[in-house]
C-alpha cells in the first residue's frame, strides 16, 4: 500500500473518505457509554478538551456537528468557552475561536462540493 502525504489523507477526510473516517469513529466506540456522562454533557466536555488541546479546525468541524446533532446549542459553547478561558487562558481560548470559524468555513465549503 502506497503512503499517502498529509495532505491527501485530509484531502480524504474533507471529502468524507469512508476507511479514514471509519478508522477515526473505531477510536471513539463506547466513549460516551463508558464516560457515564449524558450525551449533551459529554459533548461539552469533549470541546473543553479540544479548546484545551488547540485543536485543529477540523476536531471542531466533526466535535460540533455531533453535538449540536445532541441538542448542544450556541450558547452552551460559549459557555464552555466562558467556563476554561481562567484555566486555559486568553490566548487558548482566542486560537480555539479562530479554529471554529475556520471549522464552520470548511464545513460550508464540503456543503457546497457536494
Amino acid at each position: 500500500m502506497a503512503t499517502q502525504t498529509p495532505e491527501q489523507i485530509l484531502d480524504a477526510v474533507a471529502h468524507g473518505d469512508a476507511p479514514v473516517l471509519e478508522q477515526l469513529a473505531q477510536m471513539h466506540i463506547d466513549t460516551m457509554e463508558n464516560s457515564g456522562l449524558d450525551e449533551r454533557t459529554y459533548h461539552l466536555v469533549r470541546l473543553a478538551a479540544l479548546i484545551a488541546l488547540d485543536s485543529a479546525p477540523v476536531s471542531y468541524l466533526v466535535n460540533l456537528g455531533m453535538a449540536r446533532k445532541a441538542g448542544v446549542s450556541a450558547t452552551e459553547v460559549q459557555g464552555v468557552f466562558t467556563a476554561i478561558a481562567p484555566i486555559v487562558g486568553t490566548a487558548r481560548v482566542a486560537s480555539a475561536a479562530g479554529s471554529v470559524l475556520r471549522a464552520l468555513g470548511m464545513g460550508e465549503a464540503i456543503k457546497k462540493q457536494r
